[in-house]
């Protein structure tokens, strides 16, 4: 058996720390080359205490001089490096058979597609890659012949359920569609008439998973289901009109495959993320995850719902874009995070999000995004359009707070 030598983008969130639960579980298997950890230099060194990797990336000078002084206490021989190349760096280094792409949000782009570009191994957590790229990235992992293995937990449970042999072509393999689950988040029943009052406190509350505040927020607008359509469609080669997405509160099945017979396949489990990503580490032998068994005896009733767009207009805005194509993805992933970092501060109400991102949508850029120059220059145009129209919701905002 093979030692897989990882690096992990992103391991001081909850993807990072997952993974690391899991390889400490196998010893024998993994060796951690590189820690990426963007500011959180405490959390960091901890995980190098444990982990010894070659090296350690933060985001700036300050956090790596902050990271040093904290390693030097341990004795450790971690060298740390700071900075955008330091993260493309550490993805594409020769000794790295596999990379834990999971940074959230746009900046995972750049170190995630020079892991594909390098042939690894690409453990895909950061679904924001195949949103704002999905042609550019899936055609540099093909004639690099990097292999892509989706951690999400919804993808993962489709990637368990299609054949073997899978190639892309949905109609060869007898398949009809495939239904991504979401729980609904925190706000299902939530009177309509109360969404201009959700707190940021209250949207990060979710009822079945442990995430960080972004991909909370986007739980409970549905956006992040709308941007794992989009992921699904790249990932799978699967035409919009053939994705669903389906309500499930219980979050036990993760996602389904229908196919031509009548037959619909799914993968259950508990709500645990060290599940996806265990079964991607092993392949393709199952190991040890760590996640507690599913107890049937005590599960109760399984239950679905269509979701609503008056409820979920990101839903919404993420099916328009995917089916325009072009450069809309990367404008609903851009003004969206833009958005909800607004609303975590305290600055537009949770009904704004999805106002601040259909605005972004009438005015997305011609043509089709070829190169990563080009995707991050309608990133950073798209952020400041969407900021600036936050900031003229900022006047309707405050003046309505004091009547």
């Amino acid at each position: 058996m093979s030692v897989q030598v990882l690096t992990l983008l992103g391991s001081t969130g909850s993807i990072g720390v997952s993974t690391l639960d899991v390889v400490a579980r196998h010893p024998e298997r993994f060796r951690i080359f590189a820690l990426a950890g963007h500011t959180q230099t405490a959390r960091l060194a901890e995980q190098c205490a444990v982990h010894r990797p070659r090296y350690a990336v933060v985001a700036g000078e300050s956090e790596a001089a902050e990271l040093r002084r904290l390693i030097a206490q341990q004795n450790s021989t971690t060298e740390v490096l700071h900075g955008a190349q330091a993260l493309c760096d550490v993805a594409a280094a020769p000794e790295v058979t596999g990379v834990m792409a999971a940074i959230v949000g746009a900046a995972g782009l750049a170190p995630t597609l020079a892991a594909a570009a390098a042939g690894k191994t690409v453990f895909l957590a950061n679904k924001e890659t195949l949103v704002m790229s999905g042609r550019l990235f899936m055609d540099t992992a093909r004639q690099n012949h990097a292999r892509i293995l989706p951690v999400d937990s919804e993808h993962n449970a489709v990637y368990q359920v299609l054949p073997r042999d899978f190639n892309g072509d949905l109609d060869t393999h007898g398949i009809d569609s495939i239904v991504l689950t979401a729980s609904g988040g925190p706000f299902l029943d939530t009177d309509l008439r109360d969404f201009d009052h959700i707190t940021p406190a209250q949207a990060v509350k979710h009822p079945n998973w442990s995430m960080g505040q972004k991909i909370s927020v986007d739980s409970a607008t549905m956006m992040n289901k709308g941007l794992e359509l989009i992921e699904a469609h790249w990932l799978f080669h699967c035409p919009p009109e053939r994705l669903e997405a389906v309500i499930h509160p219980q979050s036990v099945i993760h996602s389904m495959v229908r196919y031509r017979d009548g037959s619909v396949l799914a993968q259950m489990g508990v709500p645990d993320m060290r599940t996806p990503i265990a079964y991607c580490l092993g392949l393709s032998e199952r190991i040890a995850s760590g996640a507690a068994k599913l107890d049937f005896a005590t599960l109760g009733a399984l239950t679905f719902r269509q979701p609503d767009f008056q409820r979920f207009p990101c839903l919404k805005l993420a099916y328009d874009a995917m089916h325009a194509g072009g450069f809309a993805p990367c404008v609903l992933n851009a003004a969206n995070e833009a958005a909800v970092a607004a609303f975590l501060r305290g600055q537009i109400r949770f009904s704004d999000i999805a106002r601040s991102v259909e605005h972004a949508l009438a005015h997305i850029p011609a043509g089709e995004p070829d190169s990563i120059d080009a995707l991050v220059a309608a990133d950073t145009q798209t952020r400041r359009l969407t900021e600036a129209f936050i900031s003229s919701r900022l006047i309707c905002f405050n003046t309505q707070d004091r009547t």
